[in-house]
């Protein structure tokens, strides 16, 4: 790894050469001298509900089945009664 020194002699010598060729920071970044910027994050896509019952609340069938349709399961309901489209 270089050193502070070994650095700013870098730093020194890139500033010469841009000035020795009139190079501008705009001129190396349209000529890809950069990585370009990261696009943010994008947040994930939601999934299409499933399931769904008469209070509104819906599960999209993946993962562990949530606590308002387990609950109407084991009280005998099938879990297709829930089901949407």
């Amino acid at each position: 790894m270089a050193t502070k020194t070994e650095r700013a002699e870098a730093i020194r010598w890139i500033q010469a050469q841009m000035a020795d060729y009139g190079l501008t920071m705009e001129e190396l970044e349209a000529a890809g001298c950069f990585d370009p910027t990261p696009a943010p994050p994008q947040p994930p896509t939601p999934r299409p509900v499933c399931y769904r019952n008469a209070a509104g609340q819906s599960w999209d069938g993946q993962g562990e089945m949530p606590d308002w349709l387990r609950r109407a399961v084991n009280a005998g309901q099938n879990v297709e009664f829930f089901r949407i489209g």
